[in-house]
Parts: structure tokens; C-alpha cells; sequence
């Protein structure tokens, strides 16, 4: 049912923009045939506006794969760099939970795990909304930021790494066979912020899937109950990209191409310093504002990414 409706609302939206389209071929017309300038700046800003709608209609196409239009789940985890890359985790979170607040979806964040001086180590959150997987699968991969290290002493510039994982949520218990004999459950007492009763008692949950050996833990509920299923979901998208992984590697084997997946292969690059800017090395697309990327404002990349990916 939800198919079907998604395929009559953008049946509805390509019609509105055809008839959008005509009106506004028929105002240029009459503004050209009486001379009127002002009815010609306001066809002239219809059309940018019309534009730029048609712009974002041809790029969802691009979101046509069979997990596209799922909610998300997105994994942050600092590498190289120690509270650097901490710290840099933290400013991609609150970069993809801006972007999600632009956008009207909801965000609930599964498990966390702080750093020891600032930042956080790792953080599981899911990103609920129509395309949310669709969007930001382009996000999958290793960030890179260059910056003047606000923890040196020296102030001298660093370089660090963040690894970014992008996992559709599961609908269907068909889509993933999970054998409750290949799993191990262990319970134990949330280490982050939480009340005295996270502390005193046992309600985080970490789940282990024996066959793939695949570790999800979730400590951010104050129920034990809560927090198994809230893990298990997570394990649930984690084997679900792991088939599409795997699917996707046969592929590439059997195309005969050679795709490194090492952990220098950055998918993009942030400069803060000695200039800025951010560049995406997969599509090409640069912005020297990346103070408006790191507040959320990632469309323009995403879009770029989209239009690489049309392109190919």
C-alpha cells in the first residue's frame, strides 16, 4: 500500500508540474504580448522557482533502489586522530541531526559512547522519514578534516578521520533470518548520562551475532526490554547491508572492476584550514562554505552525488 501511494503521489507531482509549466508558458505570453514588465518579473520568478522544483523532482528518481524511500540508520565512529577524530564525530552528528531537523525527519539516537576528553567515540542513531536511507546512503564512507586543532597546545593543524555507516531499516522479518540460537545477549550498566537508575542497574544490552560475529550494544533507554529491541534492530539493518554488500561485491567481481574499500579512501574532504572548504572526491562538487555544510546544510552535496550517480 505504502508503494502504491508513493507512486500516485509522484504521478500527482509530475502532472502539477506539467500544468505549473503551461500557466506559466501562457503568463510569458501575455506579458510579451502587452509589454507588461511587471507580470514579466513575476513569470521570470515562477520560473527559477519552477526550475529548481523540477530540479529536485528529477533528482528523486535517482532514488529508485528497493530500500531507498526507508527510514535510515546511521553509524558515526571517530578513527585516526584520538579527541580529534572524537571531537569530529561529534560535529558530523550534529551535522546529519541538523539536516534531518531541516527536513521535518526524526531523529532517536540508539547508543552512545562519549570520549574520554570530548566528543564521542561511536553513535548509532536512526533518521526517520519518506527517502531518509535513499538520501543519505551517499553518506557511507570515511570523512576527512583538516583544522587547527583546538586540543594542541601548539595550535598546530591536524588531520583527522570518521567512519560513517548507512543501513536501511528492516520491515520485514522475511527480509533477514534471525535464528535466536546464533545469538548471544549480554546485559550491563550504561557508562554515559542517564539518572541514577541507568547507573544502578543492568539495562544496557549488548547482542552478539554469532555466525558473522557482528556486535550491536544500545544503553540509551532506561528499560533493559527497550534496549534489546532497539539493538536487535540495529542488527537486523547491520545484516541486511551486509547482504547488500555482498550482493554488490559479486557484481563488481563479475564486471571484473577492482574497488578498494581501505580506510584512507575518504569520500570527502572538510578544510577548515589554511583555507576552507569541502569537496566531495566521488561527484567533484566543492563549497568553500563549510561552515553551512557543518550546520546541516548537506543538499547541495547530496544532490551532486545524486546527479553523478544519474550521470553513471
Amino acid at each position: 500500500m505504502r508503494r502504491i501511494a508513493d507512486a500516485r503521489e509522484q504521478v500527482e507531482t509530475w502532472r502539477g508540474l506539467e500544468a505549473r509549466a503551461r500557466e506559466t508558458a501562457d503568463l510569458l505570453g501575455l506579458a510579451e504580448a502587452e509589454a507588461d514588465e511587471e507580470l514579466a518579473a513575476a513569470v521570470a520568478s515562477d520560473t527559477v522557482a519552477l526550475a529548481h522544483r523540477l530540479e529536485e523532482t528529477e533528482l528523486s528518481l535517482a532514488l529508485s533502489g528497493e530500500y531507498d524511500q526507508r527510514h535510515a540508520i546511521l553509524a558515526i565512529h571517530a578513527g585516526a586522530g584520538g579527541t580529534d577524530s572524537q571531537d569530529w564525530a561529534e560535529m558530523l552528528l550534529r551535522m546529519y541531526l541538523r539536516w534531518a531537523d531541516r527536513r521535518g525527519y526524526s531523529t532517536s539516537i540508539l547508543d552512545l559512547t562519549a570520549g574520554e576528553e570530548a566528543g564521542i567515540k561511536s553513535v548509532t542513531l536512526e533518521v526517520a522519514g519518506r527517502n531518509t536511507y535513499g538520501y543519505l546512503r551517499s553518506e557511507r564512507g570515511v570523512h576527512r578534516l583538516v583544522r587547527l586543532s583546538p586540543f594542541d597546545a601548539a595550535h598546530a593543524r591536524h588531520t583527522s578521520f570518521a567512519l560513517v555507516e548507512v543501513m536501511p531499516v528492516v520491515e520485514s522479518e522475511a527480509e533477514v533470518n534471525l535464528d535466536p540460537d546464533d545469538l548471544r545477549i549480554d546485559v550491563f550498566r550504561a557508562s554515559g548520562h542517564g539518572g541514577q537508575n541507568v547507573q544502578k542497574n543492568a539495562t544496557a544490552v549488548r547482542i552478539t551475532h554469532l555466525p558473522t560475529g557482528i556486535t550491536v550494544s544500545c544503553q540509551n533507554e532506561r528499560s533493559q526490554r527497550r534496549n534489546k529491541e532497539l539493538a536487535l534492530k540495529v542488527l537486523e539493518a547491520r545484516l541486511l547491508e551486509r547482504e547488500l554488500e555482498r550482493k554488490a561485491a559479486e557484481q563488481v567481481r563479475l564486471k571484473g572492476e577492482h574497488v578498494s574499500a581501505g580506510w584512507g579512501n575518504q569520500i570527502r574532504s572538510y578544510v577548515l584550514h589554511p583555507y576552507k572548504m569541502v569537496k566531495d572526491h566521488r561527484s567533484g562538487f566543492e563549497t568553500s562554505d563549510a561552515e553551512a555544510v557543518l550546520d546541516g546544510e548537506i543538499d547541495p552535496l547530496l544532490r551532486a552525488y545524486q546527479k553523478a550517480t544519474l550521470g553513471g
